[in-house]
């Protein structure tokens, strides 16, 4: 059995910053500050690292429990209507046709591993069309450690086995060098994809096991042997 955990942002979608200004937005109605996320780099990170540096930012601390709750309530809200009202999501090239290929055979398991809060993760699938293709993952709801929400997202995916069969391989597919960084800390084989804002050369420099253009170039790898 084989499993793959998917990035989303960068990796299997383009939403234009939808999510950064429902981040704002959600931000702004909370504490009434404009554009917190002005100057904070979203590239590999999760979500929760991403509002403790708007938190640091704004206040000068991190964020309490119940303030990260409630942000994420609204959060989630502004991020449904950004998607709807615009409508500007792209699934990139390849990620249909291999999710198609992996999800019909039985020696594949397909699950998401994403700094994306999960309810975050879901409602940008929804939009995009792909959520059918996912049942489970690590998301940053589970952890601001990526490592450590990767991890997660392996151990979910032997329990949703409920079998004897046993994961030989596993590979971590995204776009940024924090994917590779932390995918490779985690015991994965690296596929880096240079649909986001790092170019093949920059990816290099990070040593994934497989570099890639975009998923269009996935059947090269023989992977599925």
């Amino acid at each position: 059995m084989k499993l793959f955990l998917f990035d989303i942002d960068g990796t299997l979608i383009h939403s234009f910053g939808a999510g950064q200004r429902a981040a704002d937005s959600a931000f702004e109605k909370m504490f009434g500050i404009k554009k917190a996320m002005d100057g904070i780099s979203t590239d590999g990170m999760t979500d929760p690292l991403i509002l403790s540096q708007m938190f640091m930012k704004s206040f000068g601390r991190n964020y309490e429990e119940s303030e990260s709750a409630t942000f994420y309530k609204e959060y989630v809200k502004f991020l449904d209507c950004e998607l709807e009202s615009s409508g500007n999501i792209k699934v990139l090239p390849g990620v249909i046709k291999i999710l198609k290929l992996l999800k019909q055979r039985d020696d594949c398991l397909l699950g998401l591993g994403t700094g994306n809060i999960e309810d975050g993760a879901w409602v940008k699938l929804n939009y995009a069309g792909l959520k059918q293709y996912f049942s489970f993952g690590g998301f940053g709801s589970d952890s601001e450690n990526r490592e450590e929400l990767i991890r997660m997202g392996i151990d979910k995916g032997k329990m949703l086995l409920n079998c004897d069969c046993k994961i030989e391989d596993i590979f971590v597919i995204g776009d940024t060098p924090l994917d590779i960084i932390h995918g490779k800390g985690a015991g994965a084989t690296t596929i880096a994809i240079a649909t986001g804002h790092f170019n093949k050369k920059a990816l290099k420099e990070y040593n994934p096991d497989y570099l890639l253009k975009n998923l269009n170039e996935i059947n090269n790898l023989n992977l599925l042997n």
